[in-house]
């Protein structure tokens, strides 16, 4: 699945010159928490999200230090923190080295930019033209309206077959190791397994197949060791 099968569009924006107070009611208005900054040419200069306003003077939530803490702090730091809390201007406290992604980007490539830059959202970009936003909400949509992969219930020998061709190409799993028996759609694992991890990752993909109803899992785990 791709971006373009989860993105919200078309996508709320302001522009730089939008007051802080603007875009609080915008939030509030249209049950988001957050949006890009356009400038007059439709380019995407910055994104302005509920966490950029999170201390602010107005609320009575900007940082307060005590007097040894502020000495260990840096000026510069003390100073953006407190443009940060009490500038009226969007364009002063959005944040402008903004993350995006493109239409036809993987869901896996944004999940994986997501958890690494710590970011709930993503601008998505096609020819330097804002098209659209994917947000965490939008990867847990795809996950409640996932369907089957197959329509028609497939045959217990076809079952087998997927299960083991899926653990070939997964550099974890010991296959050699390993027996797979379906009956009715009901899989049985036997055999040995390299660890509870493997073991735990077995079962999981053997639950995922098309056509399966149940797992009976018989495996052991084998540590070299001994048998646990």
């Amino acid at each position: 699945m791709l971006v373009r099968d989860v993105m919200v569009a078309p996508v709320v924006t302001v522009g730089p010159s939008a007051t802080v107070q603007e875009v609080a009611k915008l939030f509030l208005q249209k049950k988001i928490s957050a949006v890009p900054v356009l400038d007059g040419k439709g380019k995407l200069v910055g994104i302005v999200s509920e966490g950029d306003l999170l201390h602010r003077v107005e609320a009575g939530t900007e940082r307060h230090r005590s007097w040894w803490l502020r000495a260990l702090v840096d000026g510069d730091t003390l100073a953006s923190e407190y443009v940060k809390s009490h500038s009226r201007k969007v364009s002063d406290v959005m944040t402008r080295d903004v993350i995006t992604v493109s239409p036809q980007t993987p869901l896996h490539e944004v999940a994986a930019v997501m958890e690494k830059n710590a970011v709930k959202r993503l601008p998505v970009l096609e020819n330097g033209q804002l098209v659209g936003i994917v947000s965490r909400a939008n990867l847990l949509q795809a996950v409640a309206s996932a369907r089957q992969l197959l329509d028609i219930t497939p045959s217990d020998k076809a079952i087998r077959d997927r299960i083991l061709a899926g653990l070939k190409k997964e550099a974890w799993a010991h296959i050699g190791l390993l027996n797979v028996t379906v009956s009715n759609g009901i899989v049985d694992l036997w055999g040995l397994a390299d660890s509870e991890a493997e073991r735990k990752a077995i079962r999981v993909a053997a639950e995922s197949a098309p056509g399966v109803g149940a797992v009976h899992d018989n495996l052991v785990v084998y540590r070299g060791a001994g048998w646990a």
